[in-house]
């Protein structure tokens, strides 16, 4: 048995001004928690013998994984687009639009489809590259998608898409 893994499917290149912030604030924010670490690395290392030294040792592996992080935003950043102009047909569903669903059980459902990196902001939002936003893409005002997974099956209506920082009720 290998340790190989297959890479990960490129995700959309596409994120919302509001989500490429985000990953300013968290690249910034990254930085000076460096800072800290790397001050608190080198009090641990002064203290003597590193192989048994458990704060040396924690300290390593905090860096690590803060360069780690520090490296992907600064490669992603460089490659996303932000998009943060409205589609010319606002009554067909794109990138960054809300969009009101009704399931199969006639309970309402509220999506933002957002990029690949910022889904995680808000319940409400699903990245492009899902399953539902891809069924979505280029659909209307009370067109149906059908959803299928080993699981489950379920359908949806659109009943109301817009485009916007915030859904606005009617």
């Amino acid at each position: 048995m290998s340790r190989w893994k297959a890479p990960r499917p490129k995700s959309s290149p596409y994120i919302t001004p509001a989500g490429y912030q985000r990953l300013e604030h968290e690249l910034k924010d990254l930085w000076l928690k460096r800072k800290g670490v790397v001050s608190a690395l080198s009090a641990a290392a002064a203290e003597g013998d590193r192989s048994e030294n458990a704060e040396y040792i924690y300290r390593k592996k905090e860096l690590r994984g803060i360069d780690g992080r520090i490296h992907f935003l600064q490669k992603r950043m460089s490659s996303l687009n932000i998009i943060s102009a409205m589609p010319a047909d606002q009554e067909r569903i794109f990138f960054s639009a809300w969009v009101l669903l009704e399931n199969d059980k006639e309970e309402e459902v509220l999506y933002r489809i957002v990029g690949a990196d910022e889904f995680e902001m808000d319940k409400r939002y699903i990245s492009l590259d899902s399953p539902l936003a891809q069924a979505l893409l280029k659909k209307t005002f009370d067109d149906h998608v059908l959803i299928r997974n080993e699981f489950q099956e379920t359908r949806y209506t659109v009943i109301d898409i817009q485009y916007g920082a915030e859904f606005i009720a009617d």
